[in-house]
């Protein structure tokens, strides 16, 4: 399931490369993954990835992954994506969080909002946008229908090179009521990027800036009011899925949403035994008897068990997505929240068995010489480490969505 399915394209552009397939942009993911595994000492001073890695990226279609065929986008399938971002995430995991956190909301803008907002979103092909979860200031009505939105958004991952923002605030949808969620997107042009990421424990170059907007006139066409991605149900159907045609965007935001957050582990986790393994070949025991690494049982427990772990992650991660795409393609009927959540769970578990696999396996017993600052495996704990500081992670994956799933599945939920 690497391309999804889709209305004819005739009329629609074409992306660059028309032959380009899933098993190529995976094969691509791993070469840059080499590539920015090397520089990642810069990529944390400077605190995102370099232009030239931005330009790579941009020619090798990998900010039209999840664009729409309609609008010159590959719309491949997230079994791909994952690969995708699991593959950057070994080589660096700052490079892979500001990647994907920039471009994986092309399927939150293809799904959720309608025709003439698309028109204009995907107007350029490619697309980069950050999205905060936590709702910032009051939104106040305009005169022509749309809004006037302002605040500062923080965590906005992705924001050096996008082309858009996406967000979200509050709104008075009638006197004396509490205020509600509205969901909006504007372009570059409309939002300052301030220069405040620094100082954090880990992941120092996922071009995690916090994003400003100056009282921003949103047209309504690119507002919806009542809606948060992480809530919004998809059972009575999409526009996007009106419009494409495609089950693609017809499916479960909130699940696609922390398929990421498994991903980038199970890469971070890999790129960790892959260092482990190289330290196993190129040194000894310091106890008797002096051999090397890899002819140490006790050596060989640690690795075999991380491997498995992460294998394990990896598999559940992989069989979530296949069944995020099974249902969809029974129909945005059968995408229930009980659904959504219970996915977003195994992406979780995922998460919480990579991150074993590094913490207790890898990281006590790879020696202090390859903890120390700047080492690989330093580097990869203290990224996954700050992975878990991310809200949704830390409080909604670890704590709320579990709540709800029991009340969904004993019909405590009403």
């Amino acid at each position: 399931m690497t391309a999804a399915r889709s209305l004819p394209t005739e009329g629609h552009p074409s992306p660059p490369e028309p032959g380009l397939t899933a098993e190529e942009v995976v094969a691509r993911a791993a070469r840059i993954a080499d590539r920015v595994a090397e520089r990642q000492q810069e990529t944390e001073e400077r605190g995102y990835y370099g232009l030239d890695t931005h330009n790579e990226l941009l020619e090798g279609g990998f900010y039209r992954l999840l664009v729409p065929k309609r609008y010159g986008g590959y719309e491949f399938g997230l079994d791909t994506y994952v690969r995708v971002v699991s593959e950057l995430a070994r080589g660096c995991a700052s490079t892979a969080w500001m990647y994907t956190f920039g471009h994986s909301h092309a399927h939150t803008a293809a799904t959720l909002f309608g025709e003439e907002a698309q028109d204009e979103l995907f107007a350029g092909g490619d697309f980069i946008s950050p999205a905060t979860i936590g709702p910032v200031g009051i939104a106040q009505p305009a005169e022509d229908g749309g809004w006037v939105v302002d605040g500062v958004h923080r965590y906005s991952s992705g924001s050096p090179y996008a082309t858009h923002f996406i967000g979200h605030t509050l709104f008075f949808h009638a006197e004396g009521e509490p205020p509600a969620p509205l969901l909006f997107a504007v372009p570059r042009d409309q939002w300052e990027r301030l220069d405040d990421w620094e100082g954090q424990l880990g992941l120092k170059g996922s071009g995690s800036h916090s994003v400003k907007l100056d009282n921003v006139h949103v047209p309504a066409h690119r507002a919806l009011p009542g809606t948060h991605m992480g809530m919004k149900s998809v059972v009575d159907g999409t526009p996007g899925l009106e419009l494409h045609g495609n089950p693609l965007y017809g499916g479960g935001v909130l699940s696609m949403i922390q398929f990421q957050v498994g991903a980038l582990a199970v890469g971070m986790a890999t790129g960790a035994l892959d260092e482990y393994a190289r330290l196993m070949r190129e040194r000894t025991t310091i106890y008797p008897p002096i051999v090397p690494r890899s002819e140490d049982p006790d050596f060989q427990l640690h690795y075999g068990e991380a491997a498995g772990r992460i294998a394990a992650a990896r598999a559940a991660l992989s069989d979530a997505v296949r069944q995020w795409h099974e249902t969809a393609e029974r129909g945005s009927a059968a995408f229930t929240r009980e659904v959504d959540v219970r996915l977003s769970l195994i992406s979780h578990e995922a998460l919480r068995l990579a991150w074993s696999a590094v913490s207790e396996n890898l990281f006590p017993t790879a020696g202090s010489s390859a903890v120390r600052a700047g080492e690989r495996i330093e580097r990869i704990w203290r990224d996954i480490s700050t992975l878990h500081s991310h809200a949704g992670v830390s409080l909604f994956l670890a704590k709320v969505a579990r709540r709800e799933l029991a009340a969904l599945d004993t019909g405590a939920a009403h």
